[in-house]
This record gives C-alpha cells, structure tokens and sequence, in this order.
C-alpha cells in the first residue's frame, strides 16, 4: 500500500511545500516542525489501520466503553535526518517504544557509495507493528537494509515507511526486496534520481538543512 498525502491537497502538500522551497529552508526551526508535522498527521492516519480493543473506562458520572489500541507500535528512525518526523510521530503514539538505527550514506572517492548499518537499539520486534519514519526515500537502500536488519532480529507483523519525500525508484525497491506488504506512507512522491542518488525536485539534503552541515566520511 501506497498512501501520498498530497495527492489531495490538504496541510501536509502546504508543508512539503514549505520544505522545497529554497527561500524558506534557512529557517531550521521551520524546517524541523514542517517535518514534525507530517509526522504527527502520518501518525493518525496509521493508527485509523491499526487494532484495537474495547475498554470500560471510568468516567465522574458512570462508564464509557472506549476504543484504545491493541498494542503500541515500535517507532523507528534513521539518524540523524528522521529525528524530527519521529519526535512528530512520538507526540502521538506516546506510548510507544522506539528504536534508532544509524543507516548512513558511506560514500567512495569514485563518487559511489553503500549503505552502512553500525548501531540499532530497538525493543523485542516479535509481532509488533513497526514504523519507520526518515524524510527521504530516494534509492531506498537505507529503508531496505534497516528492514531486513529488523527481520533478522525479530519477526515483526507488520512495517509501515513514513517519509516527507520518495522517489519512485526507492518504493519499487521496497517493494522488491522487502515484499509489496510493507506500507508506504509520503508526504509527497518525485519520479527523478540524480547520478548521486539525490531525488529532482526534492528538497535537497534534508539532515543539513535540519541540523546542519556534517563532515563526510
């Protein structure tokens, strides 16, 4: 499944636009609460697809029998790009236990690069509903590798991909190598890669403008 959430317009196509446009991109404050957003509306939309059950809950005048989740979902990010969609998701699963993975571009001096997994830190993955969250799905090998480090692990029931910006190449290689169940939400969806792997129009890089230029190694 494939949700974009700006194929209808809505807040989310007005945030997203906010993160392409260039003159807007200084404000990093802005930057990071637009992809918080999306995270949060990402969040609700998720949790209509989620199970739950029914509980008798107290109230000062008698009883209510109220629908609550089933279970809390596992929130993943990828630092350190996806920290502010994942604070967005946490405000609203706040119960949920998380994990963090360093998923990072490992470029070569011929301008290739692979993707190096160092470090995850995640609760029991067995029969949990996991969702990852980072802004960019361009190739989707970073997305990939996580997911089937995570399948290594555990064995969860189900994965949801939560991302500000994919390209159409990184969701077909999702879906490819990590099967056509994994459940792909977008802010928006570009059909472009650079030869570095950039996606056009996109947004440009989303870590730096989030938190500041890095040195590559």
């Amino acid at each position: 499944m494939i949700v974009n959430l700006s194929q209808e317009h809505s807040l989310v196509s007005n945030w997203v636009s906010e993160l392409r446009n260039v003159d807007i991109q200084g404000d990093r404050m802005r930057f990071r609460r637009n992809l918080e957003r999306i995270g949060e509306i990402a969040a609700y939309e998720i949790s209509k697809r989620m199970p739950y059950k029914v509980t008798e809950v107290p109230t000062p005048l008698g009883t209510h029998d109220s629908k609550i989740l089933e279970q809390q979902p596992v929130l993943a990010t990828i630092l350190r790009a996806g920290l502010p969609m994942h604070n967005g998701m946490l405000n609203y699963f706040d119960r949920a236990d998380n994990a963090f993975v360093s998923a990072y571009r490992k470029h070569h001096r011929d301008g290739s690069f692979e993707i190096s997994l160092e470090y995850m830190s995640c609760p029991s993955l067995d029969n949990r509903i996991v969702i990852i969250s980072d802004p960019m799905l361009a190739t989707g090998a970073s997305i990939v590798k996580t997911i089937q480090y995570m399948k290594d692990e555990g064995t969860p029931k189900e994965f949801h991909v939560v991302v500000a910006i994919a390209c159409s190449v990184g969701i077909e290689l999702i879906h490819r190598d990590c099967g056509e169940d994994i459940h792909i939400w977008c802010g928006d969806i570009d059909d472009e890669l650079t030869a570095k792997g950039y996606i056009v129009p996109g947004l440009g890089d989303a870590g730096d403008l989030a938190f500041g230029t890095k040195n590559q190694s």
